[in-house]
């Protein structure tokens, strides 16, 4: 089955990290991906671009709306994903702690619908 794991922040407007602090944050994410992609559990992972630059359509009343974000209206911020194959809940579960966020980080774990 496959498996979403969807990486984000609680607090969208928390101070930016210093220089030292992405760095390290990117080579943990290098040392996962490579780690879940040699056990062969990778489907497709991507990096998603700043909230800023990300466009939100809705219907209301019938009718198409477009957003420009970021988008005030929520706290979190998704930054990327990770859609694995794995056996069970359990075992998807076991890969996203490996995920490395920082405090006030998540992963949410989302089982995708075979189509």
């Amino acid at each position: 089955m496959r498996y979403l794991l969807l990486i984000g922040g609680n607090d969208k407007h928390a101070p930016a990290p210093t220089p030292a602090q992405t760095q390290a944050t990117l080579q943990a994410f290098m040392k996962f991906s490579e780690e879940i992609r040699t056990a062969g559990k990778t489907v497709a992972a991507e990096r998603l671009r700043p909230e800023d630059q990300a466009t939100r359509v809705r219907v209301k009343a019938g009718h198409h709306q477009i957003t420009d974000g970021p988008f005030a209206e929520t706290k979190e911020a998704l930054g990327g994903f990770y859609l694995i194959e794995c056996a069970s809940k359990e075992e998807a579960l076991e890969w996203a702690k490996k995920v490395p966020i920082g405090e006030g980080g998540f992963v949410d774990v989302r089982p995708v619908w075979h189509m």
